[in-house]
């Protein structure tokens, strides 16, 4: 049995779950909405306050969808009752950020601005201080969606492991190289 599959999943005050007959189980909280195909081998059901999630069989297909549908719904669960947050700082001389409306403007030392909209979904906040890195906050109810968005952001300035200039995750340890050492003759 799968350690993470078999854990039932617990549905807060405030947080509808509704299954159709095509296994599309649909969960509403106060944050949002959020829907999720499940496939039809894997049984998903309510009852006591509780989802559980069963396979038919032993096979290894039906073993790997145990645990992941689980995890999804999970998330699903977690993410309309609490919500989701990813720091990233910008790090450099000149890097910066800024937001207006549902548009990021990315200033990172290339010859020409960087523009991204985000999806509906998310909220964004920039905090940009003097003499320190901008911390760009985004939070969602969608945390596959959250995570896809920080990844292209990151994707835009990768950290360096020299200087460790560019886009990282705030509290995200980066493996430094150490540079070019002088000749001694």
């Amino acid at each position: 049995m799968s350690r993470i599959g078999k854990l039932p999943i617990e549905i807060p005050q405030g947080v509808t779950v509704s299954i159709s007959e095509s296994n599309v189980v649909t969960i509403k909280g106060k944050l949002g909405e959020l829907t999720q195909k499940v496939d039809p081998d894997i049984i998903v059901k309510v009852e006591n306050n509780e989802i559980t999630v069963n396979r038919p069989t032993d096979q290894k297909r039906h073993r790997a969808m145990h645990g992941l549908y689980r995890s999804l719904l999970n998330n699903m669960v977690e993410g309309v009752s609490k919500g989701y947050e990813v720091k990233q700082e910008l790090v450099g001389v000149g890097y910066r950020v800024t937001l207006s409306g549902q548009v990021l403007d990315f200033s990172l030392g290339f010859s020409h601005p960087i523009m991204l909209e985000l999806p509906a979904e998310i909220k964004a906040e920039v905090v940009q201080e003097k003499q320190k890195a901008a911390v760009l906050t985004m939070r969602s109810y969608d945390k596959q969606l959250l995570g896809q968005v920080a990844a292209k952001i990151r994707s835009f300035r990768k950290p360096e492991p020299y200087k460790g200039k560019g886009i990282k995750f705030t509290g995200e340890v980066l493996r430094r190289k150490a540079g070019k050492t002088a000749s001694s003759k």
